[in-house]
C-alpha cells in the first residue's frame, strides 16, 4: 500500500519532497517545519488564545473606546502589552499560514480518502470558522482598516439573499456603529473561535497520539521568530475609525483580508464562486473514485489475542477496540478492528507479542495480522530466502514500502523484505534472521517525521531500542543490527547505509562493545 501513489500532483509532490529534504538538510529532521505543520498550526493557535485573554483583560469592548485601548498598547510596543498585541497579529497570520500549507500537503499526499475521510472533512470544515476568526479580529480595534473590512464584508454578505435589511447599512454615517453591534464584532471574534478549538477537537479524534504541539526546538524556534517579528516590526493601527471618510491608502494584511481586495478588483459574485466552490470542492474530494482498491484490513485471531491491548495502544487511526473475549474467561479482552478506520499499515501486527523467537510452529499464528502479508509468511520468506544464499556476510534488509525504494540491494548476499510499514515488523524477527543466518540485520523506516502512517517509524525505533513492547532482547548483538531512517526519493542514503553496514561486519569480532546504530541519511 503506497499512499502517495494517491497524490494528484506528482511533480508537485517530487518538489515538495525535494523541499523537505533540503529542509532536513538546513534544521535536521526533528525540527523541519515542513514536517510538522498541523502541529505548527495548534501552536499558533495556542499562541492566539494565550495573547488574545491577555489582550481582552484591557480591552474597551465600547464602541467608543476601543480604538484608544488598542491604541495605547501601540505607544509601547516594547512594553507586555505592546508585544502581546503584536504576538497575537503575527500568530495570526503564522495560524493561516500553517493551516494552507498543511492542507496543500495533505492533497498533494492524496489523504483524503478511506481512514483519513473524517480528519479530512473535519478539517475542511473548520475553513470557514478560520475565515470568519480572522476577518472578525480586525474589526475589533475599529482603525480604518477594521472599518474597511466591516464594510466591506457587510457589501459581500448583502449580496446573498439571507438578510431581511443590508447589512452595510450600519456603516452609513458617523455615530452608526453602536455598542450593541460593537457586542456583535465580540461575539463574533470570541465565540467563533470557541467553536473552532471544539472542532480542533474533533479534527483529532481519529487519531492516536495526535501531536498538539511541535517538537520542542521548533516550538522554541516558532515562538521566538514570532516575538522577534514583534521587537523588529511592532503592530500599530492605521488611525481610528471614521464612517464620515473613506480611507485612501490602507496597508492590508493579504494572509488574511485577500477576499477584500479580490471582490474589488472582480466582483463580490466572483469572490462567492471562488470562496464557495473551493470550499464545496474539498469537502467533496473523498468521494472521488479511487485509483486503486484498498488494502485488505487487519484481522484479529481469537484463538490467538491475549487481550494485552498493545495494538489497541499502538494503533495510530484509533481503528482497534477492546471488547470481553469470547471465550468468557474473567478480565480476559479481545481486540476488535473497525474497518472504516484501519489504515491497513500492519503497526498492529508488530505490537502483538505472539510472534516470539521462542515459537517453532510451521506457521507463526498471531493474534492479529495483515492477511496480504500474514507474519508467518513473512516467517517463512525470510527462512526460505537465507537457505537460498549461500554468499558469506548475508544480510537481510526488512525495508518500508513506504521509505526509500531498497529493491536495487537485493542480490546474492542481501536479502530484502519488503513491509508495508517497519512498524509491521514485530522485534523477534531480527533475532529469528540471525538465529536463521544472517550477519547482520537492517530495518530500513522511513524518518519519524515522515512516517505514511505518523507511527510507524517511531514505533520501530522504541522497540530496537528496547523502549517498548515487545522489544528486541538486549542478548541481540547490538552492532548485528542497524536502524536506517530514509524517506521515499532518498534511496543513494540507504544505499550507502547498508554499505556502511556491510563494511562494519569484519570488525564485529575485534570490537564487541554494543553500540546502538540509528543512521538518518
Amino acid at each position: 500500500m503506497t499512499t502517495t501513489d494517491d497524490a494528484p500532483i506528482p511533480r508537485a509532490l517530487a518538489a515538495w519532497r525535494g523541499a523537505e529534504r533540503l529542509f532536513d538538510r538546513a534544521f535536521g529532521a526533528q525540527a523541519n517545519p515542513l514536517r510538522q505543520l498541523g502541529a505548527l498550526a495548534f501552536l499558533a493557535f495556542w499562541l492566539l488564545a494565550l495573547s488574545g485573554i491577555w489582550l481582552f483583560a484591557v480591552f474597551d469592548t465600547s464602541a467608543s473606546g476601543a480604538y484608544e485601548s488598542i491604541a495605547a498598547l501601540s505607544r509601547s510596543p516594547w512594553s507586555p502589552g505592546g508585544m502581546m498585541r503584536s504576538l497575537h497579529r503575527y500568530a495570526a497570520d503564522a495560524f493561516v499560514v500553517f493551516t494552507a500549507v498543511h492542507l496543500l500537503r495533505e492533497a498533494m499526499l492524496g489523504r483524503w480518502r478511506w481512514f483519513r475521510r473524517f480528519s479530512w472533512w473535519t478539517g475542511a470544515a473548520l475553513l470557514p470558522l478560520i475565515a470568519v476568526s480572522a476577518v472578525g479580529g480586525f474589526w475589533l480595534h475599529w482603525d480604518k482598516l477594521g472599518q474597511f473590512s466591516a464594510i466591506a464584508t457587510a457589501e459581500w454578505l448583502d449580496m446573498l439573499p439571507i438578510l431581511s435589511n443590508p447589512f452595510a447599512r450600519n456603516f452609513l454615517g458617523a455615530g452608526m456603529v453602536s455598542d450593541r453591534l460593537f457586542s456583535l464584532f465580540i461575539f463574533v471574534h470570541v465565540g467563533v473561535p470557541l467553536l473552532l478549538l471544539f472542532g480542533l477537537w474533533f479534527h483529532i479524534q481519529r487519531i492516536s497520539h495526535a501531536g498538539v504541539f511541535p517538537a520542542r526546538a521548533l516550538t522554541i524556534g516558532t515562538v521566538t521568530m514570532l516575538l522577534v517579528l514583534g521587537v523588529l516590526l511592532p503592530v500599530t493601527g492605521q488611525g481610528a475609525a471614521d464612517l464620515a471618510e473613506v480611507p485612501a491608502v490602507l496597508s492590508v494584511d493579504w494572509f488574511m483580508l485577500l477576499v477584500h481586495p479580490l471582490m474589488y478588483e472582480t466582483s463580490g459574485g466572483v469572490a462567492w464562486a471562488l470562496a464557495l466552490g473551493g470550499w464545496g470542492a474539498l469537502m467533496l474530494l473523498p468521494f472521488l473514485p479511487a485509483p486503486r482498491r484498498r488494502e485488505p484490513v487487519a484481522v484479529v485471531d481469537p484463538a490467538n489475542c491475549n487481550g494485552c491491548r498493545r495494538c489497541f495502544v499502538d494503533c495510530p487511526y484509533a481503528a482497534i477496540t477492546m471488547t470481553a473475549h469470547p471465550s468468557g474467561r474473567p478480565g480476559r479482552q479481545l481486540a476488535v478492528v473497525d474497518p472504516d478506520l484501519c489504515a491497513s499499515c500492519g503497526i498492529c501486527a508488530g505490537s502483538c507479542p505472539s510472534a516470539t523467537p521462542f515459537r517453532s510452529h510451521a506457521d507463526l499464528p498471531t493474534g492479529i495480522d495483515m492477511p496480504q502479508l500474514p507474519v508467518g509468511v513473512l516467517r517463512r520468506r525470510l527462512r526460505e530466502g537465507l537457505e537460498a544464499m549461500a554468499a558469506p556476510r548475508r544480510l537481510v534488509v526488512f525495508s518500508c514500502e513506504q521509505g526509500a525504494d531498497a529493491t536495487p540491494l537485493a542480490g546474492a548476499d542481501t536479502l530484502v523484505l519488503p513491509l508495508i510499514c517497519t512498524g509491521q515488523l514485530p522485534p523477534s524477527f531480527v533475532e529469528y534472521a540471525l538465529r536463521d543466518g544472517a550477519e547482520g540485520v537492517v530495518v530500513a523506516s522511513c524518518r519519524e517525521t515522515g512516517c505514511a502512517f505518523r507511527l510507524g517509524a517511531r514505533w520501530t525505533a522504541e522497540r530496537l531500542a528496547g523502549l517498548r513492547e515487545p522489544h528486541l532482547r538486549k542478548s541481540v548483538s547490538a552492532e548485528r543490527v542497524r536502524l536506517v531512517q530514509t524517506d521515499a526519493g532518498e534511496a543513494a542514503q540507504l544505499v550507502d547505509a547498508v554499505r556502511a553496514m556491510r563494511e562494519s561486519l569484519p570488525q564485529i569480532k575485534e570490537n564487541p562493545e554494543p553500540e546502538a546504530k540509528i543512521y538518518y541519511g
